[in-house]
């Protein structure tokens, strides 16, 4: 046998593996060996997953200094909190990867990485962040809990806790729009004027129909999505409708009804076109939350490089102790 049988034979034994453990439901860890297409497919979803988590701080933090009381200050800064906190565990899990966040964050500046096509939405009123609490963070809750039970070990252990807080984000977000709700008829318009506007931009948030989608079909295969967008979507309105009406305000979409046969819920189709402009930086705001993340990485390399120089000195330290 020679040398390039030999790794031919390895590698084969490594795929065969690999495969038993996708076959029988297990966890890939990061010192397995994996294909370098299930490694690339779970950098590019993970760390477009990180990335919307700190762009979509910017469109809430906007509001935080015009809260209308310290309660809902208090709230929206912990809310932002956990979205930063949720970035950070997830540029974790691309490091057992092999890749470096600070890749990373250069690659989404440059363009040359996406992230959800929500964020670059304005928030108009104090109603925008309830009906994100309500709608976003509803439909992250429905994309990400499957994800809790990824292949992949770190991102499945990410998302459980991300997905206790989004779960807090998303009641929040319900009472704020519940308590508006309950107010004058200026606020019970905010609230539908919000939902109008975020409704559709939700149901893009799951990703394009499933014919368009190139990659659902390998990653679930691999067990890193265990159902499709347009699964997800129609699970996300089901959901959502009681709320609406229990709330009290109208989801704009006149082809919205009932299916006794399907035991789901019918919806119009989202503007797909508008999806894809918004995707490739052409939305009302992807070039402010860019240049805000930009300004964040350069007005930050202060901090970056004075924690790189203490870590280096506690290492000379602890050098010349040893010797």
């Amino acid at each position: 046998m020679t040398a390039t049988e030999a790794v031919a034979g390895g590698e084969d034994e490594l795929q065969r593996h690999f495969d038993a453990t996708i076959d029988h439901d297990q966890r890939v860890e990061p010192r397995d060996w994996m294909p370098d297409g299930y490694r690339g497919t779970l950098v590019r979803q993970i760390a477009q997953h990180a990335h919307s988590e700190i762009i979509g701080m910017q469109p809430e933090a906007n509001w935080i200094t015009r809260a209308p009381s310290l309660r809902r200050k208090a709230i929206l800064l912990a809310k932002v909190q956990d979205e930063a906190g949720h970035g950070l565990y997830l540029y974790s899990a691309t490091e057992t990867l092999g890749v470096d966040r600070t890749d990373l964050t250069d690659k989404l500046v440059e363009g040359r990485q996406k992230y959800s096509s929500i964020f670059n939405y304005p928030t108009l009123n104090f109603a925008d962040i309830g009906v994100i609490g309500w709608l976003v963070d509803g439909a992250a809750i429905v994309n990400q809990v499957p994800l809790c039970r990824c292949s992949y070990g770190p991102y499945a252990r990410a998302m459980i806790r991300v997905c206790k807080e989004e779960s807090f984000h998303q009641r929040q977000g319900y009472e704020l729009l519940l308590t508006m709700m309950s107010g004058t008829d200026e606020q019970r318009r905010m609230v539908q004027d919000a939902t109008d506007r975020w409704w559709w931009p939700s149901l893009m948030m799951f990703g394009p129909p499933d014919g368009d989608s190139p990659n659902t079909r390998q990653s679930m295969a691999w067990g890193i999505k265990r159902h499709t967008n347009d699964e997800l979507r129609q699970k996300f309105v089901d959901m959502t409708v009681p709320q609406a009406e229990t709330l009290g305000v109208t989801l704009p979409d006149p082809g919205l009804a009932w299916n006794s046969e399907r035991g789901h819920h019918d919806f119009g189709e989202p503007d797909w076109d508008e999806f894809k402009r918004v995707l490739h930086g052409n939305g009302p705001c992807n070039a402010q939350r860019v240049e805000r993340r930009r300004a964040a990485r350069e007005d930050g390399q202060w901090v970056r490089d004075a924690a790189a120089a203490y870590a280096a000195k506690q290492a000379d330290r602890e050098r010349g102790a040893a010797v």
